[in-house]
């Protein structure tokens, strides 16, 4: 089995729409009484006891859909509602005629007035992908409504208001409970503000083969947890420190020590055979202290963020670079500030040739002084405003197309770059996104960052290269702050939290 689930444009979904209508000779009527019947195995399974039964059904192939599940239900004896926009009348010959038969069988058809009737459950069958912009105000209202309406919602194949290519949420849009997309998985549904609408998420490929979809490039994949097995295979019995690898952590100016505590720490848990820190002298009995397994050097080249004399600092910096020479990878950023202290030692990072991984200052500091070249054997890892600060744009803008955003990260700084959130994305130069379906709401604290950084480094000093360590880190990351959530809930989940289980996780 494949260590991805592929993921597909619009573009592509209704290509291989398309293809399939040929490849199996039947008619895009047959695929939508397809749909309509995997939603209602669905509404059986998720719902049995639901009998009043809501439909929202829209003017296109979406509504077509649920017109199909509308009969399907009202034959098995269900009370259902359908219902439409004023202007929602099928707009299309397939929609038509799958309203027709739902007509034929002497359903009803009410439109949205402002209020809705009481039902078990609402089906969305709306707009699917048809809808990529703000919804107008008849929809809004409507959309509203039903999220309002204080029973469970079930999406045909994408909640109306959702963007399926990027996962943007322009405007309103329906929060499911649960999504049933059809034949291909939409790549808008597995990262950003898509997350707090999809719900559970199921695919029904509507009998069409896997065969159809050759030619038809992914857009992105989703890793599969199965993953790290093959990346954190079970080590030799004669196994030694030196063969996995040296990570040297760089950070921690005066008043931020933790963080680089973290990503040191969770480097050491992740499996690094090594583990160095380079931080202030003030901080180096409190790191020991606290993790005696860490090998830590003071790095004083200035006082209070002035050079110090030429001497000093050659000393300094000599002793600095030995440490670069020794390690494997270099992990830096996490409480690095943006002092002279900061810059010194992220210039001479970049320079030691050694693999990189960056993150928070690392990243301020490379956004102030753009790079025209390509960063050598790097791995980025922004949070969404630490990427409109390397792109230029706003936050907004990264999280309206997050694929985008971090594409363009990666064919600008030539290197592979880790865009952290809801449904992390990894992209490189070379390399189709990648999407991280774990972690939770909890992660959404000070530290959690430190910590990936340090995942990561070990990923890249255990042989894995660039794109296989960042996204088996950023795998494992989210794995251990999901099984320390269920240890206590998500609420109050500190970075810390994560170091135990990350050790239980690496040893799948």
């Amino acid at each position: 089995m494949s260590q991805y689930v592929p993921l597909f444009s619009t573009e592509q979904a209704r290509a291989i729409d398309r293809a399939a209508q040929a490849s199996l000779d039947v008619s895009e009527y047959e695929l939508m009484q397809r749909a309509g019947a995997a939603a209602w195995r669905a509404v059986l399974q998720h719902w049995p006891r639901a009998q009043r039964i809501g439909i929202a059904c829209g003017p296109g192939n979406n509504g077509g859909d649920g017109s199909v599940l509308a009969r399907l239900a009202r034959a098995s004896g269900r009370d259902v509602v359908v219902l439409q926009l004023p202007d929602g009348a099928p707009r299309n010959a397939t929609a038509r005629q799958a309203f027709a038969g739902w007509k034929a069988d002497g359903g009803a058809v009410g439109v949205f007035d402002g209020s809705l009737p009481a039902v078990d459950l609402w089906v969305d069958a709306l707009f699917g992908i048809g809808l990529a912009r703000e919804p107008e105000e008849a929809t809004r209202r409507l959309i509203e409504a039903i999220n309002a309406s204080g029973v469970d919602v079930f999406a045909l194949d994408v909640p109306s208001g959702v963007d399926a290519d990027t996962g943007n949420v322009p405007g309103v849009a329906i929060r499911a409970a649960r999504t049933i997309t059809f034949i291909v998985n939409k790549r808008g549904l597995h990262t950003g503000a898509a997350l707090e609408h999809v719900g559970d998420l199921q695919i029904d490929a509507l009998g069409v083969a896997k065969s159809t979809f050759a030619g038809h490039a992914r857009a992105a994949r989703v890793v599969r947890t199965s993953a790290l097995a093959k990346w954190l295979p079970q080590r030799h019995r004669n196994a030694n420190k030196g063969d996995y690898g040296h990570v040297l952590c760089v950070g921690g100016d005066h008043g931020t020590a933790g963080a680089i505590a973290l990503t040191s720490e969770a480097a050491l848990r992740s499996g690094a055979g090594l583990v160095s820190v380079a931080t202030r002298a003030d901080h180096v009995v409190m790191l020991l202290a606290r993790r005696p397994e860490l090998m830590v050097r003071g790095i004083e080249f200035g006082i209070n963020g002035t050079r110090a004399s030429e001497g000093r600092t050659s000393e300094e910096m000599g002793g600095f670079q030995a440490l670069c020479e020794r390690a494997s990878v270099l992990a830096i950023g996490p409480g690095l500030g943006r002092g002279e202290w900061g810059r010194t030692l992220l210039a001479a990072a970049l320079h030691a040739g050694k693999p990189l991984v960056l993150d928070a200052d690392a990243l301020n500091l490379l956004a102030e002084s753009p790079k025209t070249k390509p960063l050598r054997d790097a791995i980025l890892t922004p949070h969404p405003g630490e990427a409109a600060r390397l792109l230029g744009i706003t936050t907004e803008e990264v999280q309206a197309d997050r694929y985008a955003a971090v594409q363009e990260l990666a064919a600008r700084y030539g290197c592979c770059v880790v865009l952290k959130g809801a449904g992390t994305v990894i992209a490189a130069p070379d390399a189709k996104p990648v999407v991280i379906a774990a972690g939770n709401p909890g992660m959404a604290s000070g530290g959690m960052g430190d910590v990936l950084t340090g995942v990561i480094a070990a990923m890249r000093t255990q042989h894995l290269l660039a794109f296989d360590a960042a996204v088996c880190g950023a795998l494992l990351h989210a794995l251990a702050g999901d099984a320390a959530a269920n240890k206590g809930g998500e609420r109050g989940l500190l970075a810390s939290d994560l170091l135990w289980q990350l050790r239980r996780r690496a040893n799948p």
